[in-house]
């Protein structure tokens, strides 16, 4: 069981001050205004703890997915846009978002979206060396965090994943972790080559986690894993203290599987029979 700060788990906090603000049915309140609610109530959460809580009782919000403990007692908000919400409607609103299977519809959106992300990240197809999805390379990783280094591993507070970890301003980090010191550790994915301008995205979220997260004097640094480096992207890291690139090869190996002989099963029937 995830350890709570309070008596409540956060989720149930969460549908306390949606009784406590009085909420009707599609009146839309912001995060801020939840934020300032838990500010009064419960000042131990963190903003950030709050926020990751939103999208998990979003119904229509895909990234509710990488919260592992999301179930149906979650279904509490649909998201209008970016830092509004509203109360969930039964009936009226699309159906809860519990889980995505291969050919829906949200499913399709990723590999469109991924495949016109980005000219110079064009081409992570079925086949290649590559993962299809971003999102895939981060599934992974999540789960396998010691294959970059020993005791590396996700992390988790009051519920709350590493995972898509919200970092203020709609911005979210791919992976947080913490090593085996208790350093934070920020893990930002290409799927293809790693260019010059994710080193200002990675330190961006590195120093937020400095500024809300971190203890005083707490480590946090960096890594940048993708397929390949650039040139670019190893001389702008040159001189960068706690930041270390990490590149990923696939590797997929084939074994053909002799084919049953029917025709000496048959042989071997026929030869019972007799």
């Amino acid at each position: 069981m995830a350890r709570t700060i309070y008596e409540k788990a956060t989720r149930a906090l969460l549908a306390d001050m949606l009784v406590d603000l009085g909420l009707k049915p599609g009146q839309v309140f912001t995060t801020s205004r939840a934020i300032e609610w838990f500010e009064q109530h419960y000042p131990k959460l963190q903003p950030s703890s709050i926020r990751a809580h939103l999208v998990q009782a979003s119904t229509n919000d895909r990234s509710r997915l990488h919260h592992s403990s999301m179930n149906a007692s979650d279904d509490l908000l649909f998201k209008v846009d970016s830092g509004l919400f509203r109360l969930y409607e039964p009936g009226k609103d699309p159906a809860p978002i519990h889980e995505l299977v291969p050919g829906d519809v949200a499913r399709e959106e990723e590999i469109t979206a991924a495949m016109e992300d980005d000219d110079e990240d064009r081409g992570a197809l079925v086949g290649s060396s590559e993962f299809l999805l971003e999102r895939d390379l981060q599934r992974y990783l999540a789960e396998n965090l010691e294959c970059i280094e020993p005791g590396l591993k996700l992390y988790e507070a009051d519920g709350v994943r590493g995972i898509e970890f919200e970092a203020g301003g709609g911005r979210r980090i791919d992976i947080l972790a913490v090593d085996r010191t208790g350093a934070f550790v920020v893990l930002e994915l290409k799927v293809s080559k790693g260019y010059d301008r994710v080193v200002g995205q990675l330190l961006r979220y590195v120093n937020w986690v400095r500024q809300n997260l971190a203890e005083t004097g707490q480590r946090v640094r960096g890594i940048i894993v993708c397929r390949t480096m650039s040139e670019d992207l190893r001389l702008a890291c040159a001189s960068i203290p706690d930041v270390d690139l990490f590149e990923y090869q696939l590797s997929v190996t084939v074994s053909r599987v002799a084919a049953l002989d029917v025709h000496e099963g048959r042989r071997a029937l026929g030869g019972e029979q007799n």
